[in-house]
């Protein structure tokens, strides 16, 4: 007895949440199906499903379990697709993380032009700031802004992120432009609370950490549109990448300050497992996003 269809069989009554049902979909029977899982728990030395006389529900090990299937099961897939030479079209759903801001911002008219070049490709986008674990929250790939520390996952670059400090005219015709970090105003500075691009290096960045730990800073938030809507208004001075204050600098809305002390260019990346076969709708989804932004993207022309 294979444990592909012992896994699969698992997947399918998982999913359905009936044995009866299950079997209907496998074209078998109840006493097969009763007899694959009952041999997967065995091998497993776990129970998987808690049953009572109506329904059936995974246990804590059946909820770990199922990941896992459905992540060999696609790899399965994914590997004949590929290796078989099955088709030749990008098809099936990815699951994609991605910060909030760029997708709100940029990514949606990426999405739409994806789909239309590979109309067979479905995503399920979930979009969080945090560092979100790709394996064991189930995603094929994660969109991550910043500088990316060592790990088991493969990274590639989609595009570089310009960092620039703002405040506006009004902020500036008020408390004058400084020339120097050491001219910020500790209290005015308007914090991400998710950054991701700290840099020893950098004297802004050492001036904004030492600031922010003698001083609280005026305003912490955890999305940087709002952040930047707030210095607009004169509240401030904040770091955001150019993906959300290019705008408002481009219209003079915000003014661009202490560009010599600025931070180096971060870079937008694909994080995927290495462990898993990629499959060709994370390679043509992933290629795509690499062509469409570019390395200097439209929103720095």
């Amino acid at each position: 007895m294979d444990k592909l269809s012992l896994l699969k069989t698992f997947s399918v009554v998982a999913n359905e949440g009936s044995f009866t049902r299950a079997a209907q979909k496998l074209d078998t029977s109840n006493q097969l199906v009763s007899k694959y899982i009952a041999e997967l728990e065995k091998q497993l030395d776990t129970r998987l499903f808690n049953r009572t006389t109506r329904k059936i529900h995974l246990t804590e090990a059946g909820q770990q379990c199922l990941q896992h299937a459905n992540h060999i099961l696609e790899s399965v897939n994914d590997m004949e697709s590929q290796l078989g030479q099955l088709s030749s079209e990008a098809k099936g759903l990815l699951h994609v993380s991605a910060p909030v801001s760029f997708s709100t911002l940029h990514l949606a008219g990426a999405l739409s032009a994806f789909q239309q070049a590979h109309p067979n490709v479905s995503i399920n986008l979930q979009l969080n700031d945090r560092k979100i674990d790709v394996i064991d929250e189930g995603f094929d790939v994660a969109l991550r802004a910043g500088n990316l520390t060592s790990s088991s996952l493969i990274a590639k670059k989609i595009t570089s992120i310009k960092l620039a400090l703002c405040a506006s005219p009004a902020y500036l015709q008020k408390y004058g432009t400084p020339s120097h970090p050491k001219d910020l105003k500790p209290e005015h500075y308007l914090e991400y609370s998710y950054v991701n691009y700290d840099n020893e290096a950098s004297t802004l960045i050492a001036a904004l950490k030492a600031n922010a730990q003698k001083v609280t800073p005026k305003l912490t938030a955890n999305n940087g549109e709002v952040l930047t809507n707030v210095a607009k208004q004169g509240e401030g001075y904040v770091l955001q990448p150019t993906f959300i204050a290019g705008e408002a600098l481009s219209k003079g809305e915000l003014i661009s300050i202490l560009e010599d002390y600025v931070p180096q260019s971060i870079s937008l990346y694909a994080v995927y497992p290495h462990r898993k076969l990629i499959s060709n709708k994370l390679r043509v989804f992933i290629d795509f996003l690499c062509e469409y932004f570019k390395d200097t993207p439209y929103w720095d022309q």
